[in-house]
């Protein structure tokens, strides 16, 4: 587990571009329990494909005209609780960090693992974003 004021900057990276962070597995299931509406979960890291790609692909996703109801993200490392149950929702797809997650009306509809994510760029990473959000939201 990392220390929280470690990964503060990291976390602010995306909550300072309106992502909701979900701290505990009842937050997860507020959100993702909720079948209505679109939700894009990122699940932040503190790797270096998170800082260059996942976070600043997801943020620039977001300034898409079709762009999902909610934005929200849990972070690996940190709250495991919450990350457990968010990836719980991902299923079949093991757990990955950073990965990027949309689901539409409570079901799962586009994902990026971090193979996806890693050594790709971040315009790579919104372009793909932007594209699932064009046709599910």
């Amino acid at each position: 587990m990392y220390p929280k004021e470690l990964v503060a900057p990291m976390a602010k990276d995306l909550t300072d571009a309106g992502f909701q962070s979900l701290l505990t597995a009842e937050d997860v299931d507020t959100v993702l329990g909720n079948k209505e509406g679109t939700v894009l979960v990122v699940v932040n890291s503190v790797c270096g494909c998170a800082a260059a790609n996942a976070r600043p692909g997801a943020k620039m996703a977001v300034q898409n005209d079709a762009k999902p109801d909610k934005i929200v993200t849990v972070f690996a490392g940190v709250d495991r609780e919450a990350v457990d149950k968010a990836r719980s929702y991902m299923m079949p797809y093991p757990p990955s960090s950073p990965s990027i997650a949309l689901f539409k009306e409570g079901k799962l509809v586009h994902f990026l693992e971090r193979h996806h994510i890693e050594g790709r760029s971040a315009d790579i990473i919104s372009d793909n974003l932007k594209m699932a959000f064009d046709r599910f939201c």
